[in-house]
């Protein structure tokens, strides 16, 4: 389940009133996880938006994780979290939610980052920016080169994120990426379930 689309919902691209049928566009087209970002204060709006996400992603048998927010994940029955470096540790989120939710962390550019996340329980782990970003323009750039290495010496799943559109996420696969993070490409597109598909096209490539 953890291999292919990975894809990202943003305030502005994913709008409130096209939220879910983005992402079902998106699901159609072959996204294997979706993660749900919303960074607002408005925690009726997210729990109301998070369960219906919830119910969408169940639909067709695909894990919904929340950003930054375990509790939310709890109330909303979500399968799981993306914790940031800054955020709740891991082994709150693990206490919190239980052995079965799916638990990810953000390691930026650092090998040993991940190598800890990986000793202290997650299920994967994701690097970048691997390229220029819309959501995070300051993020530091990671080198392709630390996927290979990462994959190399880690267990657990790799997410590469950062700037990745259908043009160059064929270089993160090939170094080793098990998923791909895609926000921008994916939900500013026409089509988002084409879209969607071109992109998990390029892991059978």
């Amino acid at each position: 389940m953890l291999h292919g689309l990975y894809a990202i919902t943003d305030q502005t691209l994913t709008p409130d009133s096209s939220l879910i049928a983005q992402v079902e566009s998106a699901l159609k087209g072959g996204a294997n996880v979706i993660q749900y970002r919303d960074k607002s204060d408005d925690q009726p709006k997210r729990l109301q938006q998070a369960k219906a996400l919830v119910e969408l992603c169940q639909r067709y048998q695909r894990p919904l994780l929340i950003n930054d927010d375990p509790q939310l994940a709890l109330e909303a029955g979500a399968a799981g979290v993306h914790l940031g470096q800054g955020d709740t540790t891991l082994a709150q989120a693990r206490n919190l939610l239980g052995n079965e939710a799916i638990i990810g962390i953000t390691c930026h550019d650092s090998l040993t980052l991940a190598q800890q996340a990986q000793q202290q329980g997650a299920d994967y782990v994701a690097f970048g920016a691997f390229f220029t970003s819309r959501s995070k323009p300051d993020a530091n750039p990671a080198p392709l080169a630390l996927l290979q290495q990462a994959s190399n010496q880690l267990d657990i799943p790799i997410v590469a994120i950062g700037g990745i559109c259908v043009d160059n996420a064929a270089q993160v696969i090939s170094q080793g990426a098990d998923m791909t993070a895609v926000i921008a490409d994916l939900f500013s597109a026409d089509d988002i379930e084409h879209q969607a598909r071109r992109l998990t096209s390029l892991f059978d490539a």
